[in-house]
């Protein structure tokens, strides 16, 4: 039988992708030639080529940090226009034997700088993986959503959104929602693969159900299918499809 290879701890790959870091207004990394860095358990990380970062502002720290997996780390600060993002960018010099040699790049710390583009488009919240997928379908089935036996949506038109390692989530058109038992939330959230989104609390009867209800009123354009449709935390809700109720999904939001 044959032996199968563990996957790497830490990898990179390259990317063709323009990769640009904006700070008060200055580009403070402009590259086409990024690696991202996966590491097990965590989101991707662009890795810039320090020949592509703006060395006259940034200035050394005295900080440093150890991973177990890649090494030793040193740090600098981003000073622009009299702003400075401290310690928000770090390289490994001497990379440990078993981690890909990154010691010609840095990494910035997402919310350190003002902004991130991939190309000419806004990139949020953190690096998008090449890997994760988002596909929103047309469908016919009939979906209803309630809560504690009051229907609070149903459809012959949901938009099904399949989206790598989470639930089928299901966007239903507003004149298919129990709109008057929506109640408007100050939450609000942002997603790299869809856009930023608004939520909304449930009243049934006595009891509201914080949060429970999102939309995305203006999704990146590969996510546009969801524009101002409506969808259900499916592991608060009780979602039928086709007459088959379907099972709460544990999730880091159950």
């Amino acid at each position: 039988m044959a032996e199968t290879q563990e996957a790497p701890l830490v990898r990179i790959e390259p990317t063709e992708r323009r990769i640009r870091a904006f700070f008060n207004g200055v580009a403070v990394a402009d590259t086409t030639s990024a690696v991202l860095l996966f590491e097990q358990g965590h989101l991707p990380i662009y890795y810039i080529p320090l020949t592509d970062l703006r060395a006259d502002l940034l200035h050394p720290t005295e900080h440093t940090s150890h991973c177990p997996r890649k090494g030793d780390a040193r740090y600098w600060s981003i000073t622009v226009g009299g702003r400075t993002s401290e310690n928000s960018v770090w390289n490994y010099p001497h990379p440990i034997e078993t981690c890909p040699d990154i010691s010609g790049y840095v990494a910035l710390y997402w919310n350190r700088v003002d902004s991130w583009f991939e190309e000419d488009d806004e990139v949020y919240v953190h690096a998008r993986d090449p890997y994760h997928r988002v596909d929103v379908l047309q469908s016919s089935r009939h979906v209803e959503v309630s809560i504690d036996g009051v229907l609070l949506a149903a459809t012959d038109r949901p938009r099904l959104l399949f989206e790598t390692s989470l639930p089928t989530r299901y966007y239903i058109p507003k004149v298919d929602v129990r709109l008057d038992l929506l109640r408007p939330s100050t939450k609000e959230t942002s997603c790299p693969y869809k856009g930023d989104a608004g939520y909304f609390s449930v009243a049934v009867g006595p009891r509201v159900v914080d949060d429970v209800v999102w939309v995305y009123p203006h999704p990146i354009v590969e996510a546009a299918k969801i524009e101002n449709h409506l969808a259900f935390f499916n592991e608060h809700v009780d979602i039928t499809v086709d007459g088959k109720q379907l099972p709460r999904p544990v999730t880091k939001w159950s």
